[in-house]
């Protein structure tokens, strides 16, 4: 065991500048103790009200960058996936005429460049004469009459693209400015403008890989933007923690298909169709199925039809110790044998790692119980007076009790997937498998045996104990935190290096492992407007 003076956890469990008083209660249970941290944190909450501050301070990076009106500086983030990088690298790299061209910006180095049109102009949409002043001319120089912009406006907002609507002009690819369609449609239906607005906002989110609406139900209607790699699980203020990368409840150290595959192993009748198959066999006449529940291998379909259970042939009804009338078994059928077999087996598997992660988790939600049994005792202690004043001790190992349950929980899925035969069928050797296999359940045991000893020292009554047995009690949870958490970590190492990281890493990559849990985002900053 490490000396456990030397772990940042065990820094935080004795931090001087700790003003944590252990009356201020106990964390939730999906969200942990705020600790220390130098770095700032790496993901925001957007609320509705924040949305279009947060937007605001995209587009004016780039206006302030590319000296750009605020229409065109969206064109350009909305065709990047408002990825403000990207946009200023492809400028850097490629110049200002690549860079707008492959976005279907147009800018006008001067307003007077834009054609004077006669009293009269001809729109050669609808071939009507229409007077000047019913005539919007775009920044790529193409007009037409109000009257077709409007419609070409409603029809594109009402199909959902009013995000990118192009210059009716033939091979014009250049896009409309938002304040002329804002104008056209307003005046012929203000709901609809309305609509086209918050298409624009909320095309932030939608258009957005850094951002992601909350998939909380029901939905808070917050959004998540995160600033660094996107395979990362968050917390939102409303308390729920998922996979950013695939919006899933929080999975690790599953990759998010193993999670797919496995959620969808629990959810659809896979294991109901694995049991049929080993269970049942179908009548041959109506092709029910049929569950024989004596010893006799005569069994009769409530359709009326008799057949043989050994192989599913019909036969008559009469039939003595040895024989069955009218019918005798024909050849082995080994195919059949084999798939039953097979799917016999696979159910099996499937119960084993389904067991273990459903008691783990349902460990997790019992654990959830000593919070306030906890509180009691320390409680307990203060009105004793008590030579202990900081029991952050106790707090802190049940935060890495339930840190590391719901890691071990989630390891069972891991395994299942990692082990069976449809992902990983072609990309290792049976021996492969095997050794692979024995260096993770080593990993898997040891963190069991330990995370069950650390729930075993926080349920003690320590409230009874005396000071000396405290204190002894005390060392025990730390040292154990401290060891679990550095068994966690060496088991993503496991996964990621000695597991994934020799086959299709790259689909198969996992959020990595976080000591303080799950980070929580942090309410978006608007210090740049208050500058403004």
């Amino acid at each position: 065991m490490g000396d456990y003076h030397s772990s940042d956890e065990e820094r935080y469990y004795y931090d001087d500048d700790d003003d944590r008083d252990a009356s201020d209660g106990l964390p939730d249970l999906e969200t942990e103790v705020s600790l220390p941290c130098t770095k700032s944190p790496s993901s925001e909450v957007i609320t509705k009200e924040s949305l279009l501050i947060a937007q605001r301070g995209d587009l004016r990076r780039i206006m302030d960058v590319l000296s750009l009106k605020e229409h065109h500086a969206r064109t350009l983030l909305i065709h990047y996936r408002w990825d403000v990088d990207k946009v200023i690298a492809v400028f850097v790299e490629k110049g200002k005429d690549k860079l707008y061209a492959a976005a279907g910006v147009t800018v006008l180095e001067h307003d007077n460049l834009s054609p004077e049109l006669s009293s009269t102009v001809l729109c050669l949409i609808c071939m009507e004469e229409v007077s000047a002043s019913d005539v919007t001319t775009m920044d790529c120089g193409h007009h037409f009459c109000n009257t077709c912009w409007t419609e070409h406006f409603i029809v594109k907002i009402n199909e959902g693209l009013s995000r990118r609507i192009r210059c009716m002009a033939h091979e014009c690819y250049a896009i409309c400015d938002e304040a002329k369609i804002r104008s056209l449609v307003s005046a012929r239906d203000p709901n609809l403008s309305e609509k086209f607005d918050r298409f624009l906002l909320e095309s932030y989110i939608e258009d957005n890989k850094q951002v992601k609406w909350c998939p909380s139900v029901p939905h808070c209607g917050n959004a998540i933007r995160i600033k660094y790699d996107e395979l990362c699980e968050v917390e939102c203020t409303c308390g729920l923690q998922f996979c950013f990368s695939c919006l899933s409840e929080a999975h690790s150290p599953c990759s998010c298909i193993m999670w797919e595959l496995w959620t969808k192993k629990c959810h659809d009748e896979s294991e109901t169709v694995n049991w049929m198959t080993v269970h049942t066999k179908p009548c041959p006449k109506c092709h029910k199925l049929v569950e024989k529940s004596g010893g006799c291998n005569l069994v009769c379909c409530i359709c009326g039809q008799a057949f043989c259970w050994l192989c599913g042939g019909p036969t008559g009804r009469e039939h003595t110790w040895t024989s069955i009338s009218g019918h005798s078994c024909g050849p082995y059928k080994e195919d059949q044998e084999k798939k039953t077999e097979r799917a016999q087996r696979d159910l099996l598997r499937y119960i084993h790692f389904h067991n273990l992660f459903k008691a783990h988790t349902d460990s997790f939600q019992r654990e959830a119980e000593l919070k306030e049994t906890i509180q009691q005792k320390i409680s307990i202690l203060e009105d004793n007076q008590s030579t202990f004043k900081d029991f952050s001790w106790v707090t802190n190992g049940l935060c890495r009790l339930f840190r590391s349950r719901r890691v071990l929980s989630y390891s069972y899925p891991f395994a299942y997937c990692m082990f069976g035969d449809d992902l990983f069928r072609h990309e290792m050797t049976k021996k492969e498998k095997e050794i692979k296999q024995n260096l993770f359940e080593e990993q898997q045991q040891q963190l069991h045996a330990n995370v069950e000893k650390l729930s075993l020292f926080i349920g003690e009554p320590f409230d009874k104990y005396p000071e000396n047995k405290v204190e002894e009690l005390r060392m025990k949870v730390i040292n154990l935190s401290v060891m679990i958490d550095g068994i966690c970590r060496k088991l993503y190492e496991c996964i990621e290096n000695d597991l994934l990281g020799s086959i299709q890493h790259a689909h198969h990559s996992i959020a990595p492992y976080m000591s303080m849990g799950v980070e929580k985002a942090s309410e978006l900053s608007i210090c740049w407007e208050n500058e403004a």
